[in-house]
């Protein structure tokens, strides 16, 4: 039976590791915040949100995701 555990980064359940492949760069490590960031925002724009909005729930998001939340850029907008 294969069991799955949240990516650390966005969530999103994976077999192993601490992060999913579309949070990593291609060595395997995690991805600036700010490339984070617009990836997240730019997937949330696709379900309908306007850019305010999806910036709005991604930084949502990611306060509460181990790799993120206590990110600086976090703490500075609401």
């Amino acid at each position: 039976m294969t069991t799955s555990t949240p990516c650390e980064s966005c969530g999103m359940p994976i077999e192993a590791g601490p992060y999913c492949e579309h949070c990593v760069d291609a060595s395997g490590r995690l991805q600036d915040f700010d490339t984070r960031f617009e990836r997240m925002v730019g997937w949330a724009q696709r379900t309908g949100a306007d850019r305010a909005t999806a910036e709005a729930q991604t930084r949502a998001h990611m306060r509460g995701m181990p790799a993120w939340r206590d990110h600086p850029q976090l703490a500075e907008r609401p």
